[in-house]
């Protein structure tokens, strides 16, 4: 195959990656509403995730597609075609750096042994960068989750104490805290969505749980279906869990203020020390300099 050949079928792959991506992304869902995205995704899930480990089917072994489809709820894609976006992604971010590498080695701008490995180096990132993108999502919506549910928490005491439904507080404080916490006003959204399709309240935290694989949001859900089974106060048992979280939020906080001093540790060292001892030393290095070159003479 000679030179323009490549050259053209390189073309045509990276045009048609782009396009696939473009029309994938672009593309309007079937349906708009994030609960009928997510049952969708969900379903898929369960036919090979168990709701305990969230990582492994029945047998033991590990599922490729529902463990990715598992991620992309965890990281808040919920639109049904997420997968077909994703996949083309990668496939586009794998493909397109070995067709440039291909294409900038037949044009002469280096060799081609030198495209083809640039290409393959930049196509195996470009397949991991989407999956360290996903588990970077997953860990911030994790972390507004664990900033904002205790105050949720209080919110639904309250609604609860006033004579409200644990329904209807949900539906309140989605209300409430549609300004403050976006996220997670969304989120109970879905929540009081599933209480309405005939879920109980406890169930539809354990699915709220598992999108966020957060274990503050499991203890919940564990504590809504022990109150719900055994009859017990659910206002009661809330203001406990809602003690029990703040108290963690004020733990890590003292965590991340202990670790301070050892993170200021390298910048101190790199910047400010170089430039303490050019202050410092600089004017008796150049009396130095001067004194030697009067030596000289």
């Amino acid at each position: 195959m000679d030179g323009q050949a490549v050259l053209l079928t390189c073309g045509i792959l990276s045009l048609f990656s782009v396009l696939a991506i473009v029309v994938l992304v672009v593309a309007k869902p079937s349906a708009d509403s994030r609960s009928a995205g997510l049952s969708v995704q969900t379903a898929s899930t369960r036919k090979g995730v168990g709701s305990g480990s969230g990582r492994k089917v029945a047998g033991g072994h590990s599922s490729s597609s529902s463990g990715t489809a598992l991620r992309l709820v965890q990281a808040g894609l919920y639109r049904r075609n997420a997968m077909a976006v994703f996949v083309a992604v990668k496939f586009g971010l794998a493909l397109i750096p070995m067709c440039v590498g291909v294409m900038a080695g037949v044009m002469g701008w280096v060799t081609l042994m030198q495209g083809c490995f640039a290409g393959v180096v930049l196509g195996l990132l470009g397949t991991i960068m989407p999956s360290l993108w996903l588990d970077s999502v997953k860990r911030g919506r994790q972390m507004k989750l664990r900033r904002s549910l205790p105050d949720a928490l209080d919110v639904i005491v309250v609604c609860i104490e006033a004579g409200l439904s644990m329904q209807a507080s949900i539906a309140r404080v989605a209300r409430e805290l549609r300004s403050a916490h976006p996220m997670l006003a969304a989120e109970l959204l879905i929540v009081e969505r599933e209480i309405q399709l005939g879920c109980t309240a406890g169930q539809a935290l354990r699915r709220f749980a598992d999108r966020f694989d957060l274990e503050e949001l499991r203890s919940l859900a564990s504590v809504i279906l022990n109150a719900e089974k055994f009859g017990a106060s659910i206002a009661t048992a809330l203001r406990i869990h809602s003690e029990s979280l703040r108290l963690k939020r004020f733990q890590r906080a003292e965590e991340k203020a202990q670790t301070a001093s050892a993170k200021l540790l390298f910048p101190t060292i790199v910047f400010i020390f170089p430039a303490l001892y050019v202050v410092l030393l600089g004017p008796a290095v150049f009396d130095l300099m001067k004194f030697m070159k009067q030596m000289k003479m």
